[in-house]
């Protein structure tokens, strides 16, 4: 049902869509799951349930041949007839447009594996909004193996199949697009502490586990290059100049870290993160310091007070 793209637009997602789609899914798989376990222990044992699908429109800008997707939102879906609440969907957009009066709908999107027959309808139902929209789905199945975020980019084409005019899904490819803001909170849901109240040990295995990964996954993309690089070498594939330039200039980076420049520049910045932990740890001893002063001249006046002076222990 899905094919390549060929409308030659660029697309840029923000994590604030990934994030939100994510967050929604787990929403109401968590509340989904709650219900079937309470209706579960009575009616016994069956097979699992299906995972949830959620819908819900995403929002953004278009600059020429470029498409920004900046925000989703959700929206309420009706399973029995295949269609979305179009008076929640209108509500929606007339509240959004108030505070981002730049974003455009540009599409909607959805969980699951892959695209489904269903999905046209919703796709269709929205082209009187956005003539072209897109579908972003995102696949909420666990693979360990995939290296790749599992979201995929849908545009709509027009296809003669069989001599019928057919709209059909094609794939687009997209980069990931962030800003400062975004890049901040990123950084800051990646290091909340988890919900059952682990420890900072098991903090600390996750942390090591993510940086063996990238560590891994940066080591079987080097050895990838350094094959191709040899059969290269070796005239057994052909000679491509421009990512020879682009192996160039990385290699051209790594010197820099050996040079003498670089480790005068390394130890000065080492010695002063030193020296800043030692004024803190001076300033946190003076203030120590003070108090238990504080705490004797208190103690001292006192007694003084009642007549006589008596040693302090």
């Amino acid at each position: 049902m899905a094919s390549s793209s060929s409308s030659g637009l660029t697309f840029k997602l923000h994590p604030l869509v990934l994030l939100n789609i994510s967050d929604h899914y787990t929403r109401v798989k968590s509340q989904a799951t709650g219900a079937d376990a309470g209706a579960g222990s009575s009616a016994g044992a069956d097979s699992p349930p299906p995972p949830p699908r959620v819908f819900g429109c995403v929002i953004g800008v278009q600059r020429g041949r470029t498409v920004e997707i900046f925000n989703s939102f959700e929206l309420l879906y009706d399973p029995s007839t295949h269609s979305l609440d179009r008076a929640f969907l209108e509500k929606k957009q007339e509240l959004y447009k108030k505070v981002f009066p730049n974003f455009y709908i540009l599409g909607w999107y959805s969980t699951g594996s892959d695209a489904q027959e269903s999905d046209m309808n919703i796709h269709r139902a929205l082209m009187d909004i956005n003539e072209s929209p897109l579908y972003v789905l995102l696949n909420p199945s666990i693979n360990h193996a995939q290296k790749d975020l599992p979201i995929t980019i849908y545009e709509s084409e027009l296809h003669i199949i069989d001599g019928i005019p057919q709209l059909i899904f094609a794939q687009a490819s997209y980069t990931i697009e962030t800003v400062e803001a975004e890049r901040i909170s990123v950084d800051h849901v990646a290091h909340l502490k988890p919900s059952d109240g682990g420890s900072a040990a098991t903090q600390l295995a996750a942390h090591l586990t993510g940086t063996h990964s990238a560590i891994k996954m940066l080591n079987s993309r080097i050895r990838v290059l350094h094959h191709y690089l040899l059969a290269m070498q070796k005239g057994e594939i052909p000679r491509e100049n421009s990512l020879l330039r682009q192996v160039s200039s990385l290699l051209r980076r790594l010197p820099t870290i050996e040079s003498e420049k670089f480790r005068d520049d390394f130890l000065m910045e080492y010695n002063d993160t030193l020296l800043v932990s030692y004024l803190a740890m001076f300033t946190n001893c003076s203030s120590t310091m003070n108090e238990l002063v504080d705490k004797f001249n208190t103690a001292y006046e006192r007694h003084s007070r009642r007549g006589g002076r008596t040693s302090f222990i």
